[in-house]
Parts: structure tokens; C-alpha cells; sequence
């Protein structure tokens, strides 16, 4: 998928969902920005924009579109993969956005929950979790290509870690998904890509070995 998903007429549209005139471009340059830093390979624009893409398919499925949808540009907006609170981190920044728009502190706070809601272990609890969870785990019952890209680009941003534990640590992840009863929480993506989910998830298992 292009990036003619990311466009600041999105960005805008998001903010005018949550009621308020719309955030600065310089609000969505330096979002942008974020997501374009050297060090990310796989959480970068392309990721992004592949998740508003989906978001503009699956938009009627939201209670409240303008959260769901602001806490998809900033879901990923900090990454460091040295760290472990990049989802708090991303989900303050999120909340700090919100309040400096002047929208009410309620929408902050939701929206702040709706980026923690993209931590793997996380349990999403109401169906806007379920969705905005189920657009950012879309890559796992991609078409076989580009879940292969999608490897290679998270290997890449773990560079660093030497391989014998990249693949046990990775090797647990892929497991953990497929224990789960249903990897996808709506029906819309359970539908359209469970199957494909698990056929990518065991073949990567296989190659990653016992």
C-alpha cells in the first residue's frame, strides 16, 4: 500500500471528529517525522499509512471515530525498541496533543487507554479497543509477500540483539498469538484475515526453528 493514506487532510479530519477546528500541520509534520526516524524499519509511514488505510475501510465500525482515529497516528509515535514504555510513552504524547487542542480532558483519557490498548499483552475492553487493536495487527494475516517484508523489517530494527535470542524471543511472541482463540476481536477482521494469520504466523515459526 502507498502512503496516500497520510495526508494532512486525514490528520485534520481526525481532529474534527473529536470536535475541535483541527491540530497545526506542524502537529502532523512532526508526527510524521516520528515515524520516518533512521532506526525504524518496520514501525515506520508505511505501517502508519497502512493503518489508516484500513481505518478508512472499517471507519463505521467505531463508536467514537475521531478517538479511534487520533489514537491511530499516534500509536507508534515513539518507538525506541531499547525500551519497554513505548505505548505509555506514545499515549501520553496522544493525551499532551489532545489537551493542547482544548478538547475535553475525558477524550485525552480515552484516547490515552486506546494506545495502551496496542500492547500485545493488553486485553482491549470495549469494541473501539477491539478495532483499533485489530487494524495495527492487520500485517500478521497479510499476503504472504508482504508478512515476509514485514519480518525482515522487524528483524532489522533488532539489529542489535544477537540471533539466538532474537529468534527464542520471537519464536514465544509468535506462539502466544497463536494460542489465542481468535487473534482478531472484530468480525470484520476475523473474517478477513484469521486464516491467513495462522498460515503466516506457523510458517514463520518454522523457519525460525526449534
Amino acid at each position: 500500500m502507498s502512503d496516500s493514506a497520510l495526508n494532512v487532510d486525514a490528520w485534520q479530519e481526525a481532529w474534527r471528529d473529536l470536535g475541535c477546528a483541527g491540530s497545526s500541520e506542524s502537529g502532523f509534520r512532526d508526527l510524521v517525522a516520528r515515524y520516518g526516524e533512521d532506526h525504524r524499519k518496520y514501525h515506520t509511514t508505511q505501517h502508519l499509512a497502512e493503518c489508516l488505510g484500513l481505518w478508512r475501510q472499517t471507519r463505521p465500525l467505531a463508536s467514537r471515530p475521531g478517538e479511534v482515529a487520533v489514537a491511530l497516528w499516534f500509536h507508534d509515535a515513539v518507538y525506541d525498541t531499547q525500551r519497554q514504555d513505548n505505548e505509555e510513552r506514545s499515549a501520553d504524547l496522544a493525551r499532551d496533543a489532545v489537551t493542547q487542542a482544548g478538547v475535553n480532558a475525558s477524550v485525552g483519557a480515552r484516547i490515552h487507554e486506546l494506545v495502551m490498548a496496542t500492547r500485545h499483552d493488553a486485553v482491549p475492553v470495549d469494541a473501539d479497543m477491539r478495532l483499533l487493536v485489530d487494524i495495527d495487527l492487520a500485517i500478521l494475516g497479510a499476503d504472504p509477500a508482504r508478512f515476509d517484508e514485514y519480518e525482515t523489517q522487524v528483524r532489522d530494527e533488532y539489529a542489535w540483539v544477537p540471533s539466538i535470542l532474537f529468534r527464542r524471543t520471537r519464536r514465544k511472541i509468535l506462539e502466544l498469538f497463536l494460542e489465542r482463540p481468535r487473534i482478531y476481536q472484530t468480525e470484520h477482521f476475523f473474517r478477513a484475515r484469521e486464516p491467513m494469520a495462522r498460515q503466516n504466523l506457523q510458517r514463520s515459526l518454522g523457519k525460525l526453528g526449534g
